[in-house]
């Protein structure tokens, strides 16, 4: 395997990890909103600013009723569209 090949090939799973990543981040956030997580905790904090910022192009996307609904339909689905791009890219840059 030559060198362009390998740097091609690590920076697809550093890329498809950073997805990875995100998506569990806003994941962990939808599981803590769900079961009534502590707010005034560090660590929640910390998840619901990260989710947040991370879904900062969807959260209030959608006009559910329920509080509950929005948080699972605006974080769900930037978590998967993080998952869906960063694999796309990094499937893209392990096939060259």
């Amino acid at each position: 395997m030559s060198p362009r090949y390998r740097g091609a090939n690590q920076a697809g799973s550093i890329i498809a990890v950073v997805a990875d990543v995100m998506a569990l981040i806003l994941g962990l956030w939808i599981l803590m909103y769900l079961l009534d997580a502590n707010r005034a905790n560090d660590f929640v904090q910390f998840i619901q600013d990260a989710a947040r910022w991370l879904a900062g192009w969807s959260y209030d996307l959608f006009t559910f009723d329920e509080a509950w609904a929005r948080v699972v339909a605006g974080y769900g689905l930037a978590a998967v569209v993080y998952l869906f791009i960063g694999h796309a890219i990094a499937n893209r840059l392990h096939r060259h």
